[in-house]
């Protein structure tokens, strides 16, 4: 049976969520946002500066109605821009910070000077890793941009979190599939600390795994067809 994921945020002010694009981070970011804001002042910095397709700053009204504040700045083409106030905001003893990063070393860049910060023991950094997509399909795809990320970064600790999903159709076993997936592939070098999985089938996954496992609420616009 499944963990609280709080098991592994319990005690942590900073909150980073760094991982390749499409791993989900942004969803994340917002629903521990969106949860964390119910007991705390949220700082919500989004630093996503790759071009995304999905940027949590499109769910600024989730946001606001929650009570975080969202910290971003308009990207003009492809001209990368810093977020202001982020120190100020890690160094603030009565907020919880939390910064949606970039999905790679060019977006993890950014973060390197706020490293003292980051490093600290009230900060956690979460990377996310989807197995279902290419550039997460095995064990030198995860290196290669999680090394590269760390270098740029300068962060010294981490933790791994498996978000295993194919979208809006994937079941509990496709889930429990891509935990071991992930497992297999990583957890010689390093272990996986928790998990998400969409809250439909929140209930059923639960049963199929012993890790800290979060409900994620789908924020942000998607577009599919039923037919």
């Amino acid at each position: 049976m499944a963990q609280p994921f709080e098991k592994i945020i319990a005690g942590k002010r900073n909150i980073v969520l760094l991982g390749e694009a499409g791993c989900g981070k942004s969803e994340i970011a917002l629903n521990l946002a969106v949860k964390l804001s119910q007991s705390a002042q949220v700082d919500f910095f989004d630093m996503d500066q790759t071009k995304p397709l999905y940027r949590s700053r499109d769910a600024r009204r989730t946001l606001e109605s929650a009570g975080a504040h969202l910290h971003c700045e308009e990207q003009f083409y492809d001209a990368p821009t810093m977020v202001g106030g982020v120190s100020e905001s890690l160094n603030d003893m009565n907020a919880v910070t939390i910064m949606d990063v970039g999905g790679n070393d060019t977006g993890a860049r950014m973060i390197g000077g706020f490293s003292m910060f980051l490093n600290r023991e009230d900060a956690v950094v979460l990377y996310v890793v989807n197995p279902y997509r290419p550039w997460s399909r095995d064990v030198e795809s995860v290196d290669g941009t999680l090394s590269a990320i760390l270098r740029v970064s300068h962060l010294k600790k981490f933790h791994i979190i498996s978000n295993p999903n194919l979208g809006f159709e994937t079941t509990a076993e496709e889930f429990a599939a891509g935990i071991d997936k992930t497992r297999r592939m990583l957890e010689q070098y390093v272990p996986v600390e928790g998990a998400c999985v969409r809250e439909e089938i929140f209930d059923a996954a639960a049963g199929l795994t012993e890790l800290p496992l979060l409900p994620v609420r789908l924020y942000l616009k998607y577009e599919w067809n039923e037919n």
